[in-house]
């Protein structure tokens, strides 16, 4: 698999998608990083990223199942009071390219009526969505965006590969960082090893360099 950097090509495929913010990250003295995680809300794994995030005085945004917002409504609190943006990522993490159309509508509302049992809808200004594993279909997406916001990522940090080497990670995460880069990272129990390792370093790397971290 090709983590990284996401190729130019995809984001002209697909204009209507976010795929970065490079143009709220031109000047020098307003660096941005828009740090994104996937598949929690989790016991251990999002404790530790909020943790993280906090001790750096960053942001983030998460892209939470809602199943994992049921089973965990405790966490999910825990993000919503640190001030970080949440997003939907479907019920049950479906892949969108394998699943019928209404199916998969009806399952992004399902994640929407967990996150509404927690935060009103007319209290967030924008309603953010990303598909899992980033595969949508084209009617999907065009349906969808009547809705949401459907953010996609400049870059794949690739933590959740388990045989993955960590350095390797955080070395080509780095490299491939630029102002207004979304990055995906994952608040999930197979992205641990990784993530552990990446993430504090990342944050440190950035933060000396003058970044900030704000939500999406």
């Amino acid at each position: 698999m090709n983590f990284f950097k996401t190729p130019k090509i995809l984001k002209l495929l697909y204009p209507d998608l976010i795929w970065d913010r490079f143009s709220e990250g031109k000047s020098f003295s307003d660096k941005k990083i828009f740090l994104t995680f996937d598949d929690g809300p989790v016991p251990e794994m999002t404790d530790f990223v909020l943790e993280t995030l906090h001790y750096f005085k960053a942001k983030a945004t998460f892209f939470c199942v809602g199943e994992n917002i049921q089973k965990h409504p405790e966490i999910f609190n825990k993000i919503i009071y640190n001030r970080h943006a949440i997003g939907n990522h479907t019920f049950n993490h479906l892949n969108g390219w394998n699943t019928p159309n209404q199916i998969y509508f009806e399952n992004v509302q399902t994640c929407e009526q967990a996150i509404n049992q927690h935060i009103p809808e007319l209290n967030r200004k924008v309603k953010l969505f990303r598909p899992p594993y980033g595969k949508v279909k084209k009617a999907q997406a065009k349906a969808l965006t009547s809705n949401f916001s459907i953010v996609m990522w400049d870059i794949l940090s690739g933590d959740f590969d388990r045989f993955f080497n960590e350095n390797t990670c955080l070395k080509k995460c780095i490299a491939h960082t630029r102002s207004g880069s979304i990055i995906v990272f994952h608040d999930s129990y197979k992205a641990e090893k990784n993530l552990k390792s990446v993430l504090p370093r990342y944050l440190a790397y950035f933060t000396r360099q003058g970044f900030i971290f704000p939500t999406l």
